[in-house]
């Protein structure tokens, strides 16, 4: 089913802003739909100029494709999208004879106009002009998944799941500082309901747009405030607090990744992170109804399975349900780690665990992960399992002492289709193609963890035409054509990179006594780690080849979709509008940037690029890039295996902070990557 996150009068409301009016009238016998009186041809839109002013308008739906290539949107082909303005049922766009409804024919006919903002004034034009600029900076793109097969158990597991994802988003908007703020956005300004829906905030994120002063969903424009720390100790896009929440003494009891910091009761306050009285607060506590409520459906959701196969998944939803009483994520890591792709064919992840999207990068975000396993993984398994030492043992030898090989016994990548992501998960643009989980506790300790591959991902035509524009507008000509759109190549690498996070100093492994977030600080630890399982995922590539693992001429066009991967992220920027560093563009910088100096990456000043448009274009060395990636591993390995904050802050300087030929060259990069928009994807379910 689709879930509403608000009322039917919501819905009906934003319908009203497009146009209402009676359903369609119904089929005649001979099949044909007639229109309504009055109604616009559907043709007047291409889909990609449908899906782009349905969001701009807030509209929960999508045009999935024009299966009967006649370039007009028929009721088959339009698909009812989760969260969006609530979602909505079907029947609120298709009547029960498969017709367009009326109040749906007048809200296409808005569709095809520009609202006139010469009424409003000229800051509030401007804002509202922003944000569209926002917003076309992303491309809608749908994941779909079909229930029409699924039995009556797992459809109301489905059900349970989707509803304990709504209430994830309210609980991931209080961590984020944004509750409640939707209830500002005007009535009729439904582009910025829109943003405040896809960026869960107010905040423009897109590259162009994301330190335009004028961008906001909201006219008073508020600073970012997170919500997991006092307001007071906060101030803009200074993030000092942090470094002196760290340098307490009471840091670890703050700094625990599940709880929330407050201002003691009673105690000393003056707006100082380093001297106020402050205390921790379980989310259990912070949170109490709302996880109270997530739990509950979670317990439904386990209750509802009806296939004895599907066990391991209903012992974990019952695991994951207690934990959301009681904070204890150990049993819910448990119950998650025994499930993988030979005893379940679905997918869950819901709970804290990233830090990345809080200023501190300590507290562990909440999120919804939830996928059906696809089994051409077991292939990957199949190959890598005799190997897993052997990795092991290389990058042990790449980082040298202190550091030292062990016996490693995580699970191998399973690959996964995304049926949804929510909250931390759901991503503006883009979205996670891999992930190795937990981060903390035993299961993560020792070697336990799960990893995983979104591999449902990308792989539309849209996005494939959209790689294809952009890297021929970054690629020489002759590295172009050993180029191509594969997804598989892409999978490859995220199976490489989720499974190096397990490999090497990973997880909680301390020098002398301290943790890498004790030693680098949150941010650079977390960009840190990124950067190590994907120069790792570059420098296996090769070693699987000289192993026959892979084939030599797979391991040498997936280097260029690595490439053109790092191109994507360095396009993004390497800092957000408050100056929190962004891990993957950071070490995509890094990596093109010792790749550049090492003269694999070469940039060709005179040539054209392979759209035969714009001069100067990129070549990629295949011969040199073994070694290349070999030395960079090495490099990055030794920094985080040492503790090594000064090796740390110097591929910093060196690759992201210096402004010399590598940034100018950055900025190419940007410019032509952010001529096409980024995926932004929505979500359904078909039954």
């Amino acid at each position: 089913m689709t879930h509403r996150l608000v009322p039917w009068l919501a819905l009906a409301a934003m319908l009203q802003l497009v146009g209402c009016g009676e359903r369609a009238p119904p089929a005649d016998e001979s099949g044909t739909k007639p229109a309504a009186a009055g109604a616009p041809a559907l043709d007047r839109l291409s889909r990609a100029d449908f899906n782009r002013r349905a969001a701009e308008n807030f509209l929960p739906v999508f045009w999935r494709s024009d299966a009967d290539s006649d370039k007009a949107l028929d009721p088959d082909e339009l698909v009812t999208l989760w969260g969006v303005a609530g979602g909505g049922q079907r029947a609120d766009f298709i009547d029960a004879d498969g017709a367009f409804t009326a109040s749906f024919l007048a809200a296409y006919q808005r569709l095809t106009a520009r609202e006139d903002l010469s009424r409003l004034p000229q800051s509030e034009q401007r804002r509202r002009k922003a944000v569209l600029e926002e917003l076309a900076q992303g491309r809608p793109t749908l994941i779909e998944t079909d229930l029409t097969a699924a039995t009556p158990g797992e459809r109301a597991m489905v059900g349970h799941v989707l509803a304990a994802a709504a209430i994830i988003e309210r609980i991931y908007a209080r961590q984020m500082g944004v509750s409640g703020l939707q209830d500002k956005v005007p009535a009729d300004d439904p582009a910025s309901r829109m943003l405040m829906y896809r960026n869960q905030g107010p905040f423009c994120q897109a590259p162009k747009t994301e330190a335009n002063p004028d961008c906001s969903a909201l006219a008073e424009r508020p600073g970012k405030i997170s919500g997991l720390y006092p307001a007071a100790i906060q101030s803009g896009t200074d993030t000092r607090f942090c470094t002196q929440l760290e340098a307490r003494p009471d840091a670890a009891d703050l700094l625990e990744p599940f709880t929330i910091v407050v201002p003691r009761a009673g105690g000393k306050a003056a707006g100082d992170a380093a001297t106020d009285e402050l205390e921790a607060v379980p989310y259990n506590v912070a949170y109490r109804a709302d996880m109270e409520e997530v739990s509950s459906h979670l317990m439904a959701a386990s209750a509802a399975i009806d296939d004895p196969a599907m066990g391991p998944l209903a012992l974990y939803l019952a695991a994951a349900a207690e934990s959301f009483i009681s904070n204890d994520w150990e049993p819910a890591d448990e119950a998650w780690a025994q499930m993988n792709s030979g005893n379940s064919k679905w997918y869950l992840r819901i709970g804290p665990d990233e830090t990345y999207d809080e200023p501190c990068s300590h507290k562990a975000l909440f999120h919804v992960s939830f996928a059906r396993i696809n089994p051409d993984g077991l292939e990957w398994r199949h190959r890598l399992e005799p190997h897993k030492n052997a990795l092991e043992a290389e990058l042990a030898a790449l980082a040298g002492p202190p550091y030292a090989a062990r016996a490693v016994t995580f699970q191998l990548p399973d690959f996964i289709d995304i049926v949804l992501n929510a909250a931390d998960s759901r991503a503006p643009l883009g979205a996670t193609i891999g992930q190795a989980l937990p981060n903390w506790g035993p299961v993560a300790n020792e070697g336990r963890g799960r990893t995983v591959a979104m591999v449902n991902l990308y792989t539309d035509p849209d996005s494939a035409a959209a790689w294809r524009e952009t890297n021929a507008a970054l690629f020489c000509r002759a590295t172009m054509e050993r180029a191509a759109f594969e997804p598989k190549l892409g999978v490859m690498s995220t199976v490489l990179h989720e499974a190096a996070h397990h490999l090497g100093p990973a997880h909680e492994y301390e020098v002398e006594g301290r943790t890498a977030a004790e030693i680098f600080g949150g941010a650079t630890a977390s960009m840190l780690e990124e950067l190590k399982a994907q120069t790792a995922a570059l420098y296996f590539t090769d070693w699987l080849a000289a192993q026959d693992v892979i084939e030599r001429d797979a391991a040498e066009r997936a280097h260029l979709n690595d490439v053109a991967w790092a191109f994507g992220h360095i396009a993004q920027g390497m800092y957000d509008a408050e100056r929190k560093p962004k891990p993957y563009s950071q070490l995509a910088a890094i990596q093109m940037g010792s790749l550049h100096r090492a003269g694999v990456v070469a940039w060709r000043e005179k040539d054209k690029a392979a759209n035969g448009r714009d001069t100067g274009c990129f070549s990629v060395d295949l011969a040199r890039w073994p070694e290349a990636t070999r030395q960079l591993a090495a490099r990055v390995l030794r920094i985080k295996g040492s503790g090594d904050r000064a090796g740390a802050d110097a591929l910093r300087a060196e690759f992201v902070d210096a402004a010399d030929d590598w940034a100018r060259l950055r900025d190419v990069i940007r410019e032509r990557v952010l001529r096409a928009p980024k995926a932004s994807f929505v979500y359904a379910i078909r039954e």
